[in-house]
């Protein structure tokens, strides 16, 4: 996996603060619980972030768009990491 190395998320954004994750995966009965899961257990979160679904034309796929707020650049390599490990997955950015 390609992850974005640690100095350019300290110079293109200021933590803590929003974060956005857009996951795209099978659609699947499950994926988009996943994708929430993962956050929320990286994150010690108590509630859901805030988050949208779109299903691609023809079903196939949907898109987990996901802005949680992260602490640090730690933070968002590790929900990549974790995120990158989802059955189910297609690509994310």
């Amino acid at each position: 996996m390609n992850l974005p190395p640690r100095e350019l998320l300290e110079e293109t954004h200021e933590f803590p603060g929003p974060y956005l994750f857009k996951v795209i995966g099978k659609a699947d009965a499950g994926f988009e619980a996943r994708v929430v899961a993962v956050v929320r257990s990286v994150l010690a979160l108590e509630v859901d972030p805030p988050f949208q679904v779109r299903a691609a034309v023809g079903g196939r796929h949907i898109s987990v768009t996901i802005e949680p707020t992260v602490q640090s650049p730690d933070q968002v390599l590790e929900l990549y990491r974790q995120l990158g490990t989802l059955d189910g997955l297609v690509m994310m950015f």
